[in-house]
């Protein structure tokens, strides 16, 4: 048959598939051994198509593009014994034919140069280095090298006699080729024509429990050493070895998607590239990059080659999904990064069913929540992680007795090898979103599914088996993170690009259930059913993704911290009660084992999640992993600034404040995580990574608190907005050589802060006076001394000073409201601060009886610990208290000394005074005084310096004079004795202090005169609810009258009617004129009758009869 002719439709099955799968790689050429004929008549046009095959720079895979022609080998029909073999490597001579044949006419052979040295390529199988140079004598032809150089790289041979040879490498003798050219007449030589059918009959000496690859492999990688000779061989050996490399390639694609071809059934063990993959590039039965690339350039004309690498990605995805950080998981990860210089690749590999989740009827939210992680492509890669269980114990040996060096140690080691895989992620992700824009949008799709579906990570009770684990999600949020870094600049000049409307515009976040900044989900519901046309960019995409990936993913696994340290402290207390127990039935076998397993159990547990803690606390304080969360953040922060301001806002730039009225329902109805987790991530860093904040932080962080405290309405949780007042705080926390934290001075200097700042905090300590939840009473004293220690930081500015003053005079009402609770505060703090010293007082006394018995001991110091941890917690806050008011009152004596401050305050400091110096002080008295923050002296001091402050105003000696309750003449003079010995006060202290007390004396005499004149009060002028005489008074919308002080001081505390409790306002009150008048015409009248009785004149008398 003429072998230019098509197979004739009686070819067999073998031959007719193989036909069809060659026709599908690309043309053919007449191949068949028996077709020298026509090969020989046109030697001009095959050298011409040989040369222009390829050139010698020219890439693997630029070399396969241009390939026109494929072999067609003469497959094996029958089985002969199995060939002996023996060395191809042969230096300087050439090969020798069988005597019984004569050269024939071959088109290579035409191409052959004669009398001219070229080197060969001779390689081994066990070296991946290029070989050495092999010098062919000038006697060789083209057709001896040609035989020669695909011997050695397809280990085979023609010459019976070298398979005798023991040298290495072992060749296989191919005896049915050899027949056909001796049948056909043809030389006993190989050539390009002839290939195929070598690599045919060798694959059938290969033995069935040896997959085909192992032999072809090798091959390949030797004609890819063969095409990158030191110097560039002639167009004609080229060829030569262009199809060489072309038709291997097509051999391995055959054998792993049709092994038919070879004679063998399907076996998954063989039919895949997994081991290959996951061997190093340089081993000689590893895939190299140019068996990538030349694989790649035939994917548009056989769609089959991708399915071989996608296939083996799940595979290997499969197996890391039960593989941790212990194992050896790098060659998985490398081969993945392999793949990710391939687009095509790339994009099949987002094609695959397996690279997103499908849902199903019968599947959980559990089974859903852990899809990403475990049933995915991807998943698997990026939950390996130090966190995984069985990882920390490996770090952390014996956590309980691990020295803190040795742990900081582990903990770093643990931070370079996440670092490194993080990378590895980040680079195959980034690969993925470049690849094609289906590769991008499943990429993102795959990320917002896990994101989507593992919301449960946030809620208050969870198990850890019902969620992804922490591994998984930190490396996802760490990748976002990265992908989010191009448009991060230190500028923000890419910041408009976030579009908001993002969130109208079928989002791939789903913030459906969360809760929002300032709506309800109504409101919200409304808000995201209108639709936004257009289509969103990538930058919107990442940001949104990043920002719910905080949230669900390193901020979860963060706030699992504090849950560990109370299991941990739990746990360590039910040892130590175990191991008490267990010394008492040492003489009881039976509970002693019993109790001993339940301690092995016990100690089990607490290393556990010791461990667990480590290695949480290694991972998220690596700086690297921070520094870009937190620059992440900062960008987060100026974004919902722009928002809320609608404006361009920048750092550097002002905002107006307060912020307009009409709130935006954009902002409103943005998911409060994106709030919160900007100010908890910030939180974090100040408190164990402050130093990365040191040149990260511009003044954006300084607004965002400044911005939302001032105009608090647009934010409806409270503890949201008392976080911000907490970031301030910790922000003010010395680092280093920064006295004032890292945000001191920058809230000392900035104008927009000595413009917004004071009011702001002043508001907030107003407002969380009434937060509307069940522990706002407890919350409210750590939120004001937090605002107090930001005071303290910025007081030294003079600006802040002069603000306060200011605040006084134009907002008199806000003034007034804000020292009333500073007062309130003051006289709770102190009394109970003072009562529990008492307790501790008597405690301690108690404990020093020895007719005690043991239970009752054990009594009182439980109750002696209850009563120091309290006592601790008010007696700090007192000390603030105190320092705030002295601070104030030397500032601000006039507003001090309002007419609706001045009686409150004389009250406040005359009682306390009392508890210090009165007859009682010894019951203050407790061991080790300092423990609870309790310094007498100190205490006494701030008291003195606050009359001190006050004394030249005269409304303050009346009031302090004027205070029935409390005022004791006693007590300031021993309060004199004690600034004497025991404070040792200057002097001119002790002066001002002893002509102070003076005053106070005068003043009491008289106003008691003043109340002997004016004798018994009718009770039309006298105030039902303090028992005074009237001088304002007023009426109330209940129509009850009482004194404008009185009500003042009462709306201070609660904003309603004293009578009804409905609520009012001050300005709900109407005048009683009249009253007033009346009541002053009496007191008119009392006076000059006192006068006149003692002056002796009876009948100036004129309330007589």
């Amino acid at each position: 048959m003429d072998p230019d002719q098509n197979p004739e439709p009686t070819l067999p099955p073998q031959e007719q598939m193989r036909q069809r799968r060659l026709a599908k790689l690309g043309g053919s050429i007449a191949a068949s051994s028996n077709s020298k004929a026509d090969e020989a008549a046109k030697p001009e046009a095959s050298a011409s198509a040989s040369a222009s095959s390829s050139s010698p720079s020219t890439s693997a895979t630029a070399a396969a593009s241009a390939e026109t022609s494929i072999a067609k080998p003469t497959p094996p029909t029958s089985e002969s014994s199995q060939p002996t073999s023996l060395p191809s490597r042969q230096t300087n001579s050439s090969h020798s034919t069988s005597p019984n044949h004569t050269p024939q006419a071959n088109p290579f052979s035409q191409l052959g140069a004669k009398n001219k040295t070229e080197p060969a390529m001779s390689t081994t199988g066990d070296s991946a280095q290029p070989s050495k140079k092999i010098h062919i004598t000038k006697e060789e032809t083209m057709e001896d090298w040609s035989n020669r150089v695909l011997g050695d790289i397809f280990r085979v041979t023609l010459d019976e006699n070298r398979a005798t040879e023991n040298k290495s490498p072992v060749l296989t003798y191919l005896p049915e080729l050899r027949a056909e050219l001796e049948q056909s007449g043809e030389p006993i030589k190989l050539t390009p024509a002839l290939i195929e059918s070598a690599i045919l009959e060798a694959a059938k000496y290969i033995p069935a429990n040896k997959a085909l690859m192992e032999y072809l492999l090798p091959c390949w990688k030797r004609v890819v050493r063969a095409t990158k000779p030191p110097r560039p061989p002639p167009p004609e050996k080229e060829a030569v070895l262009s199809e060489a490399k072309r038709l291997c390639m097509s051999n391995c694609i055959f054998a792993l998607t049709l092994p038919e071809y070879f004679g063998r059934d399907h076996n998954p063990s063989h039919d895949t590239l997994v081991p290959y993959l996951l061997r190093n590039h340089d081993n000689e039965d590893g895939i190299c990059l140019d068996f990538f690339s030349e694989a790649v350039s035939r994917i548009p004309e056989d769609d089959s080659i991708a399915s071989i690498f996608t296939d083996a990605v799940v595979v290997m995805s499969k197996r890391l999904a039960t593989m941790s950080m212990n194992d050896d998981f790098k060659p998985y990860i490398n081969c993945l990064l392999t793949i990710s210089r391939f687009s095509p690749l790339l994009t099949a590999l987002a094609e695959h069913p397996y690279f997103l989740v499908k849902p199903t009827a019968n599947m959980t939210k559990e089974q859903i929540a852990l899809s990403s992680e475990t049933q995915t492509i991807l998943g698997p890669f990026f939950r390996i992680s130090p966190l995984q269980s069985e990882v920390t114990k490996t770090y952390f040996t014996n956590p309980r007795t691990m020295n803190p060096s040795h742990v900081k140690t582990s903990q770093s080691a643990l931070q370079m090898t996440l670092k490194t895989h993080q990378t590895d992620l980040s680079s195959i992700t980034n690969a993925l979103v470049r690849a094609s824009p289906t590769s991008r949008n499943n990429t993102l799709d795959w990320f917002s599914f896990a994101l989507n579906s593992n919301h449960k990570r946030r809620a208050l009770q969870v198990k850890v088996t019902d969620v992804a684990s922490d591994a998984f999600m930190v490396n996802l949020t760490a990748v976002l993170d990265q992908l989010c870094q191009p448009f991060m600049d230190a500028t923000f000049s890419k910041i408009d690009k976030i579009d908001v409307d993002y969130l109208r515009r079928s989002p791939r976040v789903d913030m459906s259930d969360e809760t929002k900044l300032n709506a309800d989900q109504a409101t919200s519901d409304k808000f995201y059913k209108t639709r936004v046309p257009g289509s969103s960019n990538f930058i919107s995409e990442v940001f949104f993704l990043a920002l719910a990936a905080h949230h669900y993913g390193l901020g979860a696994t963060n706030s699992k911290l504090k849950d560990l340290d109370k299991d941990i402290k739990y746990i360590e207390k039910v040892i130590k009660q175990m191991e008490d127990e267990m010394s008492k039935i040492q003489g009881n076998a039976f509970q002693l084992r019993v109790a001993e397993q339940r301690l092995k159990t016990a100690v089990s547990s607490v290393e556990k999640y010791m461990a667990l803690k480590f290695a949480i606390e290694g991972v998220v304080l690596d700086a690297s992993m921070q520094t870009v969360s937190l620059q992440f953040m900062r960008y987060v922060a100026v974004w919902l600034l722009r928002v809320a301001s609608r404006t361009d806002y920048k750092p550097g730039a002002n905002i107006k404040l307060p912020l307009p009225a009409d709130q935006p329902d954009a902002f409103s109805c943005l998911p409060e995580y994106a709030l919160q987790d900007v100010v908890e991530n910030f939180k974090f860093v100040f408190r164990f990574k402050p130093e990365i904040l040191m040149s990260a932080v511009s003044d954006e962080i300084i607004t965002l608190c400044i911005t939302f405290l001032r105009s608090s309405e647009y934010i409806r949780n409270p503890y949201l907005k008392s976080s911000l007042v907490t970031l301030l705080f910790s922000g003010t926390w010395p680092v280093y050589h920064m006295q004032r934290g890292v945000l001191g001075d920058i809230l000392v200097g900035s104008k927009f802060a000595n413009e917004h700042l004071l009011h702001s905090l002043m508001k907030f300590y107003i407002e969380c006076e009434h937060s509307g939840v069940s522990s706002a009473f407890y919350d409210k004293f750590n939120i004001r001394y937090e605002i107090f220690q930001v005071i303290k930081c910025i007081w030294p500015n003079s600006v802040y000073m002069e603000q306060l003053s200011q605040e006084s005079k134009v907002n008199r009402q806000f003034f007034v409201q804000f020292v009333n609770l500073l007062l309130n505060d003051a006289t709770y703090l102190l009394d109970e601060a003072l009562t529990k010293l008492v307790k501790i007082h008597d405690y301690q006394k108690e404990l020093h009886n020895n007719t005690l018995s043991v239970e009752d001991i054990e009594k009182i110091k439980t109750d002696l610990e209850a009563a120091e941890q309290q006592c601790q917690s008010w007696m700090q806050l007192v000390n603030d208290t105190m320092g705030m008011m002295k601070l104030f009152t030397e500032a601000l004596r006039d507003a001090f000394t309002m007419p609706e401050i001045v009686t409150r305050l004389a009250g406040m400091l005359n009682y306390n005074l009392e508890s210090l110096v009165g007859p009682k002080r010894g019951n203050l008295k407790v061991e080790d005084a300092k423990k609870y923050h309790f310094d007498p002296k100190t205490l006494l001091s701030d008291f003195t310096d606050i009359y001190l402050n006050l004394a030249p105003k005269s409304a303050f000696i009346e009031a302090v004079a004027a205070d029935g309750r409390s005022y004791k003449p006693d007590n300031f003079e021993t309060a004199s004795k004690l600034l004497r010995k025991s404070l040792q006060k200057p002097p001119e202290i002790i002066a001002a202090w002893d002509a102070l007390r003076a005053q106070f004396a005068e003043a009491k005499e008289r106003l008691d005169q003043a109340e002997l004149d004016l004798g018994e009060i009718p009770d039309e002028f006298e105030d039902p609810l303090m028992g005074d005489l009237m001088t304002d008074p007023v009426v109330l919308p209940s129509n009850n009258i009482v004194d404008r002080s009185t009500i003042v001081q009462q709306l201070l505390s609660n904003p309603l009617d004293p009578f009804t409790r409905k609520p009012m306002t001050i300005e709900d009150v109407t005048p009683a004129d009249d009253l007033r008048m009346r009541i002053e015409e009496w007191k008119a009248e009392r006076i000059a009758a006192a006068k006149a009785k003692i002056s002796g004149g009876d009948a100036m008398d004129t309330t007589a009869g």
